[in-house]
């Protein structure tokens, strides 16, 4: 994309757990490919362990592809670097250009990781001109004992929860973007093309919550109705690099309730499975278990099908309904999805969102 000589600069550096010194994003991921998890993990010699570690690394490896990939009219951004926990000191040294905006972005609950340094760091490093853009995706604002203490310095927020606890409102400054946006999709926009013939079958996209006795009921309800059409993946052991491969074996995906399902914020949020499904042109079946929030809203629009919690009826009817949805439906979906609903997108949005640095 060509920029104008007026467009802002900006230079992403993503803290990441599995990162350790600044480096640039490139590096990092050519590095990432041959990096041996087990040096990281309790018990190196624990097959599972090390095979979770290998999926956690690589789902935040794509982040930083993410990172290092934005684009945005009104934004020349720069390569993208890398931060771990060891390198953090290392911001409090990184050369500035006077036209050049530095961006940390970290995302979910790793401001925990900092420990209690973390507002004392932001303080240093907003005096230093940084500026922080925090993508919570779950509930921070009640969730994350730091988040009061953190807040004053962030620029950009990007949260499930709506609204925030009072305390945790009151905390932002006044200039903070504040987005409720929760989970979208960790991927690089059309990375995976639009298949025209996928197979008419179903996925189903579990997660690291296994086999629950909801779980167990819908997939042994799925399989009864639909049979050999039905493939259930349930113990989140789906590589990130494997997802594109879902695109011409299913035509749909079923994507069960998160980590916070049953809870209030339950409406608001959500897994990011329906969002990478729909980047890969299978029809979302999604379940919620309130009315309102995202995912109501998607289903409005006829961007995913919903159905109740618990209900196996209901889940029969969104299912066959996904398995009829016609080409230009699913295109639809697809060219929405990657076009609106993925990490880098809402990032680079949300950074335009805010005023130039002084």
């Amino acid at each position: 994309m060509t920029q104008s000589s007026a467009a802002r600069r900006v230079r992403i550096v993503h803290y990441c757990t599995w990162a350790d010194q600044l480096e640039d994003a490139a590096a990092y991921l050519e590095r990432l490919a041959h990096f041996d998890v087990r040096t990281r993990v309790t018990d190196p010699n624990d097959a599972r362990i090390v095979r979770m570690a290998r999926l956690d690394c690589d789902w935040h490896a794509e982040n930083a592809r993410v990172f290092a990939s934005l684009t945005h009219p009104q934004i020349e951004f720069l390569p993208a670097r890398v931060v771990g926990r060891t390198g953090l000191a290392a911001l409090l040294q990184i050369p500035f250009s006077d036209d050049e905006e530095i961006w940390l972005v970290v995302m979910g609950q790793q401001f925990e990781g900092f420990g209690q340094v973390a507002a004392q760091l932001l303080a240093l490093l907003k005096k230093r001109g940084l500026r922080v853009l925090f993508y919570a995706f779950d509930e921070a604002s009640r969730a994350m004992p730091c988040f009061n203490a953190i807040a004053p310095h962030l620029d950009v927020l990007i949260h499930d929860e709506s609204p925030l606890a009072d305390a945790g409102r009151a905390a932002l400054p006044p200039t903070c973007v504040d987005i409720h946006r929760s989970w979208v999709a960790n991927l690089l926009p059309f990375a995976t093309p639009f298949c025209e013939t996928p197979e008419e079958k179903i996925v189903f996209l579990g997660s690291q919550l296994g086999l629950t006795p909801h779980r167990q009921r819908q997939i042994d309800f799925l399989k009864k109705r639909f049979g050999d059409r039905f493939t259930a993946i349930h113990d989140h052991s789906l590589p990130v690099n494997a997802r594109g491969q879902l695109a011409a074996r299913f035509k749909v995906s079923v994507c069960p309730e998160g980590r916070k399902f049953g809870t209030p914020a339950m409406s608001a949020s959500h897994t990011d499975r329906p969002f990478w499904s729909g980047c890969l042109g299978l029809m979302p079946v999604s379940e919620d278990s309130q009315q309102g929030g995202r995912l109501n809203a998607l289903h409005q629009a006829g961007l995913i099908v919903r159905y109740a919690h618990a209900d196996l009826d209901a889940l029969a009817v969104a299912c066959e309904r996904a398995l009829a949805a016609t080409n230009d439906e699913r295109r639809r979906i697809y060219e929405h999805f990657n076009r609106h609903e993925t990490v880098g997108t809402v990032t680079a949005e949300a950074i335009a969102a805010t005023p130039r640095r002084p």
